[in-house]
């Protein structure tokens, strides 16, 4: 049976912003359409500590996916990173993914062990306890987006679909 896989966007929430890097991403995604009956997309969710987990897990509750990718903008990193954890307050929940493993070999990526203090932490955080608490068995990734432009939209976007095509297979 093939593996369902949630990938997650935000939109923008500065007035400078013309799109969001992570939906950016997805777009390219689509327009590969590499698996295009296991991924499923929640696009655009609201930069918003409440409705994006509320939307989020909701998603998760119908679709029950193998595999959720959530991917955030992230304007200063240079490189599309992927997120050991999420923290809120003293306590941190981290993916059970080997992160080491899953970029190795990758030249745009990088492993962060910083979410940021704002939604995209939340949303991790948010994904992985929950996921923790009902024992849910599927794997799931926060990614930040760097500012996608002609330079880096390749690099970035292959290195996603590799790591994408290594989740699949795990």
């Amino acid at each position: 049976m093939p593996r369902t896989v949630l990938l997650t966007s935000f939109t923008t929430w500065q007035p400078h912003q013309r799109s969001n890097s992570s939906d950016d991403l997805l777009e390219a995604v689509i327009q590969q359409n590499p698996y295009p009956q296991q991924l499923h997309f929640l696009r655009q969710i609201p930069v918003d500590f409440q409705l994006a987990p509320t939307q989020v897990l909701a998603k998760v509750d119908e679709l029950h996916p193998n595999i959720i990718i959530c991917c955030g903008m992230a304007e200063s990193r240079q490189l599309l990173t992927v997120e050991s954890n999420g923290k809120h307050d003293d306590e941190v929940v981290t993916t059970a993914l080997n992160l080491e493993s899953l970029i190795a070999a990758l030249p745009a990526t990088a492993i962060s062990h910083d979410a940021g203090q704002f939604v995209c932490n939340w949303l991790y955080y948010s994904l992985l306890q929950y996921s923790k608490e009902q024992k849910l068995n599927h794997h799931c990734l926060f990614v930040h987006v760097p500012i996608l432009a002609a330079h880096n939209l390749e690099p970035v976007l292959q290195d996603f679909l590799v790591i994408l095509q290594r989740l699949l297979s795990l």
